[in-house]
């Protein structure tokens, strides 16, 4: 076998085994969080199908598959069929930057635990989310209703705006760890995770994180007491399947991210390191959706208050202290 087959052998495997497992995490993670909840409110979650209601998520996807995909009269019906995708796809593109494991050697040559080492990955993670804006617009905008639209025009004016102090709350840690490259910033933390040294930092990427998830208290552009479902209203079967699946494996991803940049990615003692990474990815997870079992939604004005009046100078005032620090 050549170098090149096995490198594109090599690859395959990778890409497969990513999709499969963010796929399945993803479909527990919504069994998760329907349990989590239902322990929350001293009430009783999935339990039906299966044991202990494990075949739940198998049960929602096939009433997902055989339900009716209907299209509104005088909706765009190629940016309305297209819109789906571009919520799920760069979510996960962008878990191929992320690395879960030290390098390991397989056939005497080593083999890193990500998909693509780009010297770049921070700023393809940063485009990428850029991209999924619009998932939530197109969607809004093509299905012909004021409801949708009203909820894509929130969802892009959040999106926007909370990417910004997402963006800069990543700028101390660049040059904490001195480069673009994911594996360097891990490697960065071998002593000290940046959590621990830019704590405002990781506060900021949280509650960033949280609002690119559209996720509670951040829920304007699906605030169901106000827009019916929001941008994916007028959407059916499997293709608001794909807005909802592709919100859970952004929880996954987002979680990858915030474990990667703060927490010392897959570094920790005893356990093998993928098993570290998926233990700190649980956390950020769980913490999801225990916000969203306890606090109320945001007003649009307080959310937008919130991101340009708050978050986003300090944001600029931690990267001018962190300058300060290393030069002085």
């Amino acid at each position: 076998m050549t170098n090149a087959t096995l490198d594109m052998l090599i690859l395959l495997v990778k890409l497969a085994g990513i999709y499969f497992i963010l796929l399945t995490a993803a479909a527990y993670l919504v069994l998760a969080e329907r349990k989590v909840l239902a322990w929350i409110q001293d009430r009783k979650g999935p339990n039906r199908v299966g044991p202990w209601g494990l075949l739940q998520p198998l049960a929602d996807v096939v009433k997902m598959l055989t339900k009716e995909d209907t299209r509104p009269a005088g909706a765009d019906k190629w940016l309305f069929y297209f819109a789906p995708a571009m919520a799920a796809i760069p979510a996960i593109l962008t878990f191929a930057v992320i690395p879960f494991g030290a390098p390991v050697t397989f056939m005497g040559r080593p083999v890193t635990l990500q998909v693509a080492d780009l010297n770049v990955g921070v700023l393809f993670f940063m485009a990428l989310s850029s991209i999924a804006v619009y998932g939530v617009a197109l969607g809004g905008w093509a299905s012909n209703s004021k409801y949708a639209l009203l909820g894509s025009i929130r969802g892009l004016a959040q999106l926007i705006s909370y990417e910004l102090s997402m963006g800069l709350s990543l700028a101390p840690v660049v040059m904490l760890a001195r480069s673009f490259r994911l594996g360097d910033i891990v490697a960065a933390q071998s002593s000290l995770p940046f959590a621990l040294c830019q704590p405002l930092a990781f506060a900021i990427f949280l509650v960033s994180i949280a609002a690119e998830c559209k996720r509670v208290p951040f829920d304007l552009p699906e605030a169901e007491s106000e827009l019916v479902a929001g941008f994916h209203s007028e959407y059916s079967g499997m293709r608001f399947g794909l807005f909802f699946v592709g919100e859970y494996i952004n929880i996954i991803v987002l979680g990858g991210l915030a474990t990667t940049f703060f927490l010392g990615g897959w570094q920790g003692p005893w356990l093998p390191p993928p098993v570290w990474f998926a233990l700190k990815v649980g956390v950020f997870a769980f913490l999801f959706i225990w916000v969203r079992g306890t606090l109320p939604r945001l007003r649009y004005d307080q959310l937008m208050s919130l991101g340009w009046k708050f978050l986003t100078p300090l944001a600029l005032l931690n990267i001018l202290a962190t300058g300060w620090w290393l030069v002085v």
